[in-house]
């Protein structure tokens, strides 16, 4: 190992989704559980932001009596991820939002709204934050470990045959299969005893997952290794560029 093994490095994750606020960081359970790298990272929700999608462009409006533009209010995401990379050189930021069917065809578009903001206010610090999907959604890796599905809902599921990556609304599918499915109660429940190694075991399938595995995993100095499949597995290929 090199010399970063001994270094703490925070993970400050933007959310779009109101269940990843109070457990997403449990979906990197198995980086901060993992041996070599064993409490040596951290991650934790700082901010809930409002999901962006593309649009026809409006004219820019100008502040009556002043000559400048009324703020865009995107910065604040921007403003959010300087505010935390600042407090450390070992402080990083991910924007992670759900990538949902409807909105496949125009994906690169949609990372481009986001990375722009990153680019423009964090500069030459821009290398530390990152722009990742959840294909179609959240719920969708559950279907990759139908044992954690199971221990909470008590359902006799197998594992998704294919790529969960393709489940046009793994949420509905959730909610067909249990009556009452709660996304932020039992979806958290889920989280928890989600297996992401597991998930991450077929090196063509979670591409757009294990890209976000991998940044954090280079992030913190380790080599990719067949862990997770992060050294011949599928990558995304809007998000891997970062």
């Amino acid at each position: 190992m090199n010399n970063n093994t001994w270094q703490v490095f925070h993970f400050g994750l933007l959310v779009t989704g109101r269940t990843f606020e109070p457990h997403l960081p449990k979906l990197f359970n198995a980086l901060q559980s993992q041996g070599g790298v064993q409490g040596r990272c951290h991650f934790e929700v700082i901010r809930f932001i409002n999901q962006l999608r593309p649009k026809k462009k409006k004219p820019k409006i100008n502040i009556v009596g002043k000559n400048k533009e009324i703020p865009d209010k995107t910065t604040h995401i921007g403003f959010a991820a300087i505010k935390y990379i600042n407090k450390s050189e070992h402080h990083y930021v991910l924007l992670i939002d759900d990538l949902e069917y409807e909105w496949k065809e125009r994906a690169f578009e949609v990372f481009q709204l986001y990375r722009e903001i990153f680019d423009a206010i964090l500069k030459t610090k821009k290398h530390r934050a990152a722009v990742h999907f959840l294909v179609y959604m959240l719920e969708a890796y559950y279907f990759a470990d139908a044992n954690a599905i199971n221990s909470v809902l008590s359902t006799h599921l197998k594992d998704y045959e294919g790529d969960v990556e393709t489940i046009r609304h793994p949420k509905g599918e959730l909610k067909k299969l249990f009556k009452g499915y709660n996304e932020i109660k039992h979806g958290g429940e889920i989280i928890s005893s989600l297996d992401v190694e597991h998930v991450l075991s077929n090196w063509e399938t979670c591409s757009s997952l294990r890209t976000l595995y991998q940044w954090c995993w280079k992030k913190m100095g380790q080599v990719p290794s067949d862990k997770y499949q992060l050294l011949n597995g599928k990558l995304s290929e809007i998000t891997r560029s970062q």
